[in-house]
């Protein structure tokens, strides 16, 4: 149970026999209450450095030093007088319990020592399983998003794509079969039209998509460079809701603004873009003759809340974080079903990225009615 080292058991020797050679020229003169304090603190020291074992056999050698040289008569180990017995005694209980002590409190700073090394090594081992799951986290979303702009990209570039080759491909047969006297292919004043319609309107659809990349990569890259001024908060709806009427115009877009509201300090330009993202994003996923609304109200701790809201099937609770992610596209099977071409999904991402940069935050829930979504953004208001 005890291990005594050699280094130890010398030491407790080596402390009693200095200590009993200082004091026995004065022996005469000491008494024997000094004696044995001296011999108990080399007794407390060695349990302190050497831990209890040591300590025991200083506690014995010191009992007999004192026995032998310091209790009459000298140099021998007869003892006279009771009170001698009872104070050698004493000394050696002191002794050993002081010892055990010692040594008691020395073991559990070793234990505290080992116990914190081994916390060291436990937290660096920690450290380093997180920075691999960070790493693995890392590349686990790289590779997310790697194939979400690869389907992006195959589906957002070859639709429009596939569209504008089918259009220009069949505009030159036309002609070419026109020009050669063959009549095979014929098309008239309003289907030369369409096709040029078809072309102008995926060609601007995929100059949509190219914009809205560049622009989540400089919000995300904080190269935008955002104007804060003081403005009215309706302005900024008023300006939404009318860049949005020719896609929103199936709709009844319904603007409902609180009463006496404060200006604002931001960006008006990158409010009202906020807005018509959340107009474009409901006119997509709701049924036509169905309405829009937009409101705005002053929210608690200095905070204005606009909020649209659309009569669609809504936004399953899991998902509702996910929509902000880019090229994410929650519902393309209701756009289908409702014959509007799907969103790229960067629309909510370019929100999020805008009402971030605001200072505000943006979240999704269901509509007043139970039915629905409605999408709510908060923006500061401002130092007055």
């Amino acid at each position: 149970m005890f291990q005594m080292t050699k280094k130890g058991a010398g030491a407790a020797v080596a402390g009693v026999v200095v200590v009993t050679l200082a004091l026995v020229p004065f022996r005469d003169t000491l008494s024997s209450a000094t004696v044995a304090l001296t011999l108990l603190l080399v007794v407390l020291l060695t349990a302190t450095y050497f831990g209890a074992p040591p300590a025991y056999l200083a506690a014995v050698i010191s009992f007999l030093s004192l026995n032998f040289f310091f209790l009459r008569p000298f140099n021998t180990f007869s003892i006279a007088g009771v009170e001698n017995w009872i104070a050698l005694f004493v000394f050696l209980i002191t002794a050993l319990v002081t010892g055990e002590l010692s040594g008691r409190a020395r073991r559990r700073a070793e234990e505290a020592q080992q116990r914190k090394i081994e916390i060291e090594r436990l937290y660096k081992e920690l450290q380093g399983t997180f920075a691999r799951l960070s790493e693995a986290e890392a590349l686990r979303r790289s590779e997310q998003l790697k194939t979400a702009l690869l389907d992006a990209v195959t589906h957002d570039l070859r639709t429009p794509l596939t569209s504008i080759k089918a259009s220009v491909t069949t505009l030159l047969k036309e002609s070419n079969s026109t020009s050669d006297g063959n009549s095979q292919l014929h098309l008239d004043d309003e289907g030369r039209q369409e096709m040029l319609e078809v072309i102008n309107e995926e060609s601007d659809r995929l100059n949509h998509f190219i914009e809205g990349i560049v622009e989540l990569a400089r919000i995300q890259g904080g190269d935008l460079e955002f104007k804060h001024e003081w403005g009215p908060v309706d302005e900024m709806i008023a300006m939404a809701a009318q860049r949005a009427q020719p896609f929103a115009e199936a709709h009844s877009v319904v603007i409902a603004v609180q009463d006496e509201l404060p200006l604002v300090r931001v960006d008006p330009r990158a409010v009202a873009e906020v807005v018509y993202l959340l107009i474009d994003n409901a006119a997509k996923y709701s049924p036509a003759n169905t309405r829009i609304a937009i409101r705005a109200r002053r929210e608690k701790d200095e905070f204005m809340a606009i909020e649209v809201e659309d009569e669609g099937v809504g936004i399953p609770n899991e998902l509702r974080e996910k929509v902000f992610d880019k090229f994410f596209r929650a519902r393309p099977d209701v756009a289908k079903a409702l014959e509007r071409p799907s969103g790229m999904g960067m629309g909510l991402a370019i929100a999020r990225g805008i009402v971030q940069s605001q200072g505000g935050r943006i979240w999704i829930e269901d509509g007043r009615t139970g039915r629905g979504t409605r999408i709510i953004f908060t923006i500061p208001i401002g130092d007055e």
